[in-house]
């Protein structure tokens, strides 16, 4: 959904892309590289979900804090909180989601 947000963004500005053209984008363009940071989340919660060993406690409790610092949208933040808030505005279905994990990252473990 963010990748959507930002895809538009690069499109109105530049025109349609196809899907091998935003993979290269998302890869190396400078406009994307605020989103890896989640992807980088996204991978390390695979690998604790595919590991052959139980996850530490102490694990999961420091992805959730990790999370929860890395989700707040800030409009005079770093790059991330700045892009993460602008997102945010221009898209509902993004607001909608960063109130679903928000709402997980505040049950007790």
């Amino acid at each position: 959904m963010l990748l959507d947000t930002e895809r538009i963004a690069y499109e109105q500005v530049s025109g349609r892309v196809s899907s091998g053209e935003l993979l290269q984008l998302v890869i190396a363009h400078e406009q994307f590289a605020w989103l890896h940071r989640i992807s980088e989340m996204v991978v390390q919660v695979d690998e604790m979900l595919e590991a052959d060993e139980p996850i530490a406690i102490e694990d999961f409790e420091k992805l959730i804090a990790d999370v929860r610092t890395l989700i707040i949208p800030l409009e005079t933040g770093n790059t991330f909180e700045r892009k993460y808030y602008n997102a945010l505005q221009r898209e509902p279905a993004a607001v909608l989601a960063h109130a679903e994990i928000s709402r997980f990252l505040t049950t007790k473990v």
